[in-house]
């Protein structure tokens, strides 16, 4: 019996083998680019290494894309194998990724979570809780288990600072803004290379309006995320609505162009179509064509990307970006293709998908396709009763402010003050910032 870098017991071939896997582990933790090749690389010294294939299977399930799915499940078939000589936490993993797979997902958090309560070092099953946690639109249940395992962690183990990165972002979703700061940088001191770290801080810079802040934090510290993955493309984002802020869009529109939505990358070859991407994509342009921005042709590629993706809903907030694509690109009978497929897909899912389609993802997305066609009041009263649960679709609240923005949009072209009065309030009693510092609710806090 070997034991990872965590001191964990781990049921593998040889030394090296326990070391290739502390490797992947590192480079997931890390959000590294080449992290399948770390896998890769374990599972050549010791194919049958349970948890590698658990690994395997949880990075197809990662991509929220349902053509990887199958994948999973010859992983997982792989691990269910190898399983009976495995240790009991190891066992647990195994039935984790099975019930992920299935779609059950509160079980699922409850069996990381069950993890981590008894060994509270897996750090695994800790990053992917709070992953699956912040697209669940669970903060407090981010919170819960970061507060629980952090008087458990010390500087001197290796996963200290991702503890503290998680933290970090579990306080900022949760308004938490200070500690949310302490944690992140006291993650970054140990770890500048942590993007994550630089995630959380980027988030509080947003929330509060720090922006030049946090233009200077991200031009400064790229120089430490050498070899990372999408996640850099999110940070860029963030430098984008920084910008946007300042209305500074040339240097947004170059942002995009060059570096989250640069089409010729590595990272957008290797999966040109992956949600958080599309994510950044959709809710720029909005935004600069909200602000009376040209955005060009850059729609086009987006919806030409949706339609296939119609049907697949594992990450229920992608849903209105792509729907977005296709109404402003004129595509109504694809969106309207679209709609079914998420009608389709909320029919055979298990709770809390089925739920959060229904109730969230359907609406917006039927609001998003009635605004298009010229039906304003319809809009507002098919997105009017998502604005209570949209929260469960996942996403930041500044990913979420899209949302908020559109349906203040709808409102306002249908003429509804009551509408508008009712999202005004609902931004202006939840926010940090005041609703005129934001260039999205300048025109809001006039009228209302």
């Amino acid at each position: 019996m070997f034991h990872d870098a965590h001191g964990l017991e781990t049921t593998c071939a040889s030394a090296a083998a326990v070391m290739a896997y502390d490797h992947t582990i590192d480079g997931y933790l890390l959000n590294r680019f080449n992290v399948s090749q770390r896998l890769k690389a374990c599972l050549s010294e010791d194919p049958e290494f349970c948890m590698a294939h658990v690994l395997r299977g949880s990075f197809s399930m990662l991509s929220f894309n349902e053509k990887n799915v199958d994948f999973a499940r010859s992983s997982l078939a792989q691990a269910q194998l190898l399983a009976g000589k495995a240790t009991r936490r190891e066992q647990a993993h195994v039935e984790a990724l099975s019930l992920w797979i299935e779609g059950n997902l509160d079980r699922l958090m409850d069996a990381w979570s069950a993890i981590v309560q008894q060994w509270p070092q897996d750090i695994l099953a800790f990053r992917l809780h709070h992953f699956l946690g912040f697209w669940l639109g669970r903060p407090e249940a981010m919170l819960a288990l970061a507060e629980s395992v952090l008087p458990r962690y010390g500087r001197e183990l290796p996963a200290y600072g991702t503890v503290l990165a998680c933290r970090a972002f579990s306080h900022e979703e949760c308004g938490s803004y200070t500690i949310a700061e302490h944690a992140a940088r006291e993650a970054l001191a140990l770890d500048p290379s942590d993007i994550w770290a630089a995630h959380a801080l980027a988030h509080v810079f947003e929330m509060q309006g720090r922006r030049v802040e946090g233009i200077g934090f991200i031009e400064a510290n790229e120089k430490n995320w050498n070899g990372g993955n999408n996640l850099l493309h999110h940070l860029w984002w963030h430098r984008g609505l920084y910008h946007i802020e300042r209305e500074e869009f040339a240097e947004t529109l170059a942002l995009y162009d060059s570096k989250f939505r640069d089409l010729s990358s590595i990272m957008t070859t290797a999966m040109p179509d992956l949600y958080i991407d599309i994510q950044n994509a959709v809710s720029t342009l909005w935004r600069l064509e909200r602000a009376g921005v040209d955005v060009g042709d850059r729609w086009i590629e987006l919806a030409d990307k949706a339609q296939p993706r119609s049907g697949d809903c594992r990450n229920p907030f992608t849903l209105p970006h792509w729907m977005l694509a296709l109404a402003r690109t004129g595509r109504h009978a694809e969106a309207a293709h679209f709609i079914k497929g998420i009608e389709d897909a909320a029919a055979q899912a298990a709770p809390p998908l089925a739920d959060t389609l229904s109730h969230a993802a359907l609406p917006i997305c039927k609001a998003i396709l009635a605004e298009a066609e010229g039906h304003g009041d319809a809009a507002v009263a098919l997105m009017r009763p998502a604005l209570a649960t949209m929260h469960r679709l996942g996403g930041s609240h500044a990913q979420q402010d899209l949302l908020e923005q559109i349906f203040w949009r709808f409102a306002h072209g249908a003429g509804a003050q009551a509408d508008r009065q009712l999202i005004f309030e609902r931004i202006r009693g939840t926010r940090h910032l005041p609703p005129q510092h934001s260039i999205g609710w300048r025109d809001a806090a006039r009228l209302c």
